[in-house]
């Protein structure tokens, strides 16, 4: 579906350090005729360290217009150009970067181009999983446990499971320990005088 153009047209220009240099982008932006133009000098890690930004696309209403010379000025990756396109399109506005005129949701190409955002977008969320389950495995076979430490080590498991088994109440060895008394209950007591196995140890 093709957007039109009847609101305002504003731009976004971004550089990731200071000592960069805004010039080209807001020549550009200027000369496209944009009435405003949000700039910042940011890294654009997330969309919280661009303020200017966020405050571009919660100014936006339907109608209006978004330029940006490139992608990479604009969103970080794939994955952060579909939540933008997402947020101007729930503005009712449109977006078109000037370097990159293949990138324009006002055009009658716009579902494609929405397609193909989207299919780099997925195709990095898969990335990144892949890439975070191999690091994981890889780490595993280091002897690397994951998950939340135990509450008590295996010596203080040991002495609370003969606590146990001598008949003191969980509530008690609890506030012994600084622990809950769910924490206790998973340990499984020992016959007196014994350290023997001891289930439970799992964290709260």
């Amino acid at each position: 579906m093709t957007t039109l153009v009847s609101g305002r047209v504003v731009g976004y220009a971004r550089v990731s350090t200071r000592g960069q240099d805004l010039g080209y982008q807001l020549d550009k932006l200027n000369a496209a005729g944009c009435a405003k133009v949000f700039h910042e000098k940011r890294s654009g890690k997330n969309r919280d360290d661009r303020p200017e930004l966020a405050a571009l696309l919660q100014s936006l209403h339907s109608g209006d217009l978004v330029l940006a010379t490139v992608t990479d000025r604009l969103a970080r990756d794939p994955l952060d150009m579909l939540n933008i396109v997402a947020a101007v399109q729930k503005a009712g506005a449109g977006l078109r970067l000037l370097d990159e005129p293949f990138i324009d949701t006002t055009s009658e190409f716009s579902d494609l181009i929405l397609f193909i955002i989207g299919w780099a977008a997925r195709w990095q969320r898969l990335r990144i999983l892949e890439n975070t389950a191999h690091g994981r495995e890889l780490a595993r076979q280091r002897g690397v446990k994951f998950g939340r430490k135990p509450k008590l080590g295996p010596i203080q498991q040991a002495k609370a499971a003969e606590r146990r088994a001598n008949g003191e109440p969980c509530a008690l060895i609890a506030r012994a320990f600084g622990v809950s008394e769910s924490t206790i209950n998973r340990i499984k007591p020992t016959s007196q005088g014994s350290t023997g196995d001891i289930v439970g140890n799992m964290p709260e």
